[in-house]
């Protein structure tokens, strides 16, 4: 069965990376795709969010989702959401312009990790996404252990990196380096997390 999966999809892939968008009038896409938290990764979860999902909405969202443990798909579970956006520059090159394109990519994912988190947070599911400038939680604020986006995208997506200097460069299998890696975390059933992605406007054809 492994033979049969698509390069970009894992053992722990629910949704395959598809692109879309918040407003269906824009033109800033993001690939987005939904995984199981896999084995690799918990640990750098631990590291990173400690048990701060365990104290968000207990009393809200847990007995009624547990309720039904014989449905996997409504069982709260720990998913990650990878996206990437195609940059307009190759971001391993420098220079103003290249910080310009970079602070482009970081305001559509921010408006758009925000809009996936309070989605799932009004339903009484916890959710974060990392800041991509400094590794950080956005909303957890008692965490300040980095996660590693470049390790998380080949983890999940099978993505490719290569070491340049003291930096590790995340490559896209269609856009290369011209890529913007971000990540959303959620505690969540499986069902309500597609679900929400499902309602996003699709992206332009890739």
């Amino acid at each position: 069965m492994a033979n049969d999966r698509s390069p970009d999809t894992t053992s722990s892939t629910i949704v395959p990376p598809q692109l879309v968008r918040l407003d269906k009038s824009g033109t800033d896409d993001i690939e987005c795709s939904l995984h199981l938290l896999p084995k690799p990764l918990m640990r750098e979860f631990s590291h990173v969010f400690h048990d701060e999902y365990l104290k968000f909405g207990s009393e809200n969202s847990g007995d009624a989702v547990m309720s039904d443990a014989a449905d996997a798909d409504s069982a709260l579970r720990l998913l990650a959401i990878p996206t990437n956006q195609r940059a307009r520059e190759d971001l391993v090159a420098v220079g103003d312009h290249i910080e310009q394109e970079k602070d482009r990519l970081l305001n559509v994912f921010i408006s758009f990790g925000q809009y996936i988190c309070d989605q799932l947070r009004a339903k009484g599911f916890w959710a974060d996404y990392i800041d991509p400038c400094s590794g950080l939680p956005m909303i957890s604020l008692n965490c300040n252990k980095v996660y590693s986006e470049v390790d998380g995208m080949e983890c999940l997506l099978n993505y490719k990196a290569y070491n340049a200097g003291f930096c590790k460069i995340l490559t896209h299998p269609k856009w290369g380096s011209a890529v913007y890696p971000a990540t959303i975390f959620a505690h969540a059933p499986t069902d309500v997390v597609r679900t929400v992605i499902a309602s996003l406007p699709a992206g332009a054809t890739a």
